[in-house]
């Protein structure tokens, strides 16, 4: 050997290969971080064993719907790296008052265990909707949340009160996020209310967004206005109805990139507020505009009408405007919607009538998404809308996506035109709340208005019918209703005949709701082929049979098949109130109420 050969490194031994198996799996992990549609990942799960570990480790968003349909424990093995869970119990009809209280009560105690025990060490963001929720609940996942805990929202959620609140402000110290929307708390004595508000840390929050709109109670204003000062990170604040227009003005002082603002009672306090005139509120909102990062408003709960207009200087950067706490009327929605020319969502009140529409209509071009809400909603209330405002807003705004709209009667050649007018419409509920109304005009069913929303909106998703109704529209909805996943029916049909057309030609259906409606046992039974698809069928009021739940139940043993009496006091011996059915992958719920069979 050479004296230069002794100088050189010895030769490397070759290092052993990893695993096919394991490459394989790191290979899919890395390209399942790019598959973020839930769809898409769920249908990737499918494909063989190894896919589906690969996708149970990568996704970090998990969204279960029904809770009662998945435990926690099976959700925490299936996604052992979960850093965001959105959960929801109760159907959307009980916003209706259709499900007694205590239907789920406890439904979510064992989700809050799950955490507390560390089953998702991973968790940043809970999101909770519909779901029953008490100050216990609220206090143990404070207490057991890992630090690293950023956002909480709780929507349409009911039984907790200030106390839980203060739980989640004192022990989550990097809090994010906190919203509560639209959620019904539980009543307090005056002198029980905890200054939530006041237990936020004293030093400087991680805080981007913060809302309360729906809070009941007084909150401490020093609290709350060195709360935001403390937050230089907010983007989005939300405040209730106790927040006069003075106090809003000194928080929209601190929080200058405000991009969201729940405006609170938009009026002075009682007695005046010193120093607040028109003027100081319009440089209120000048300023936001020349931050130019303002772009949804909302509130309006209490608002003293020769304030509105000072909004207009800020309507130029909207994209979002909630208007559906503020009966607002034709002459003071014209004073400002004329500069929302960049508005994509707006919910109203029928206040506006169908002139405040046909305004609307001619500004905001750029809508894609329109709720008009009733402001009296009962079936004998003043007519304020009607097909004129409907036409109006489909010749104006052509690139509408979804709409909301409640009226007292309609006619066919109206709906017929937002059809032709708006083919782009995923989203089209129309709720005439006059019971088996008829075309306005002709008299006829409102058959043919429907089977043109079906037949020209080819990208329909969800669909809510009323009016009079015949077997025949939804005939047309079960040849045309391809991409149908929602559909909600009142008061309509003629047999079991209509049923059956739904639930054999709607192929993509997941959701049916269902009230009132003379639909029996023939008609659910001839959806036995696709309610391992769906995710749930609720029928209230309807003529289904004890008999015709249990062949359901017998003939498919993963679905649960809950028959729920909606007036406990008054004992049922035959017949079937409300049927509620979904697919379960652990089987019947354990915490059944009085009022609720399991078949």
């Amino acid at each position: 050997m050479s004296e230069e050969d002794e100088d050189q490194p010895p030769p490397k031994r070759p290092t052993a290969s990893p695993p096919a198996d394991q490459v394989l799996d790191n290979v899919l992990e890395t390209v399942l971080q790019f598959l973020d549609a839930p769809r898409d990942r769920s249908a990737a799960s499918l494909v063989c064993r190894s896919w589906h570990r690969a996708e149970s480790a990568t996704r970090d968003s998990v969204a279960v719907r029904n809770i009662l349909a998945a435990s926690a424990a099976r959700t925490a093995r299936r996604f052992p790296n979960a850093r965001s869970l959105l959960l929801k119990a109760r159907p959307r009809f009980a916003d209706f008052n259709l499900l007694p209280p205590g239907w789920a009560a406890s439904a979510f105690r064992h989700w809050a265990a799950a955490v507390a025990s560390g089953a998702f060490p991973a968790l940043t963001s809970l999101y909770l909707k519909r779901i029953p929720v008490t100050d216990a609940d609220l206090d143990l996942l404070a207490r057991s949340l890992p630090a690293t805990f950023l956002d909480l929202t709780l929507h349409l959620c009911d039984g907790f009160s200030s106390h839980g609140l203060a739980s989640i402000a004192s022990h989550c110290r990097g809090l994010r996020v906190l919203d509560v929307v639209e959620c019904d708390m539980a009543e307090e004595e005056e002198q029980e209310v905890v200054d939530w508000v006041a237990k936020f840390p004293p030093e400087p929050t991680n805080l981007e967004s913060l809302s309360f709109e729906c809070y009941a109670y007084l909150v401490d204003f020093a609290a709350l206005e060195a709360l935001v000062a403390r937050s230089p990170r907010l983007s989005r604040l939300g405040v209730n109805q106790h927040v006069s227009l003075g106090q809003l003005r000194r928080l929209m002082a601190h929080a200058p990139r405000l991009t969201h603002l729940g405006t609170g009672s938009f009026r002075p306090a009682d007695g005046g507020e010193e120093g607040l005139n028109f003027g100081e509120v319009v440089t209120s909102f000048a300023n936001a505009v020349r931050a130019r990062t303002l772009v949804s408003l909302s509130g309006f709960r209490d608002h003293a009408q020769e304030y509105l207009p000072t909004i207009a200087v800020v309507c130029a950067n909207l994209k979002n405007l909630d208007l559906s706490y503020a009966p607002v009327t034709p002459n003071q929605i014209v004073m400002f919607i004329g500069q929302c020319y960049n508005l994509e969502t707006l919910w109203v009140l029928d206040s506006v009538r169908d002139e405040g529409l046909e305004t609307v209509a001619i500004s905001c071009k750029k809508l894609q998404s329109l709720r008009v809400l009733p402001l009296d909603a009962h079936e004998d209330a003043e007519e304020l809308v009607s097909e004129v405002g409907l036409s109006a807003i489909s010749r104006g705004c052509q690139g509408l996506r979804s709409i909301l709209y409640f009226c007292q009667r309609m006619t066919n050649a109206a709906v017929i035109a937002m059809s032709q007018n708006c083919p782009e419409l995923k989203v089209f509920r129309l709720c005439i709340m006059g019971r088996h109304q008829p075309d306005r005009v002709t008299g006829e069913p409102m058959d043919e208005g429907f089977g043109a929303i079906v037949r020209n909106c080819s990208k329909l998703t969800r669909l809510s019918t009323s009016g009079h109704l015949t077997d025949r529209a939804f005939e047309y909805i079960g040849k045309y209703g391809k991409s149908l996943r929602t559909l909600s029916v009142a008061f309509a049909g003629d047999s079991d005949l209509a049923l059956q057309h739904i639930l054999l030609g709607c192929s993509k259906l997941e959701k049916l709701e269902i009230r009132d409606c003379p639909f029996g046992d023939a008609g659910l039974l001839s959806g036995m082929h696709h309610f391992y698809n769906m995710r749930f069928v609720w029928m209230s009021g309807c003529k289904l049979t004890l008999q015709g739940c249990k062949e359901v139940a017998r003939s498919l043993p993963r679905m649960v098949v809950e028959l729920v009496n909606g007036q406990p006091e008054n004992e049922r011996a035959e017949g079937v109130d409300i049927l509620y059915m979904y697919r379960s992958l652990d089987g019947p719920r354990e915490d059944v109420p009085a009022f609720v069979k399991i078949m």
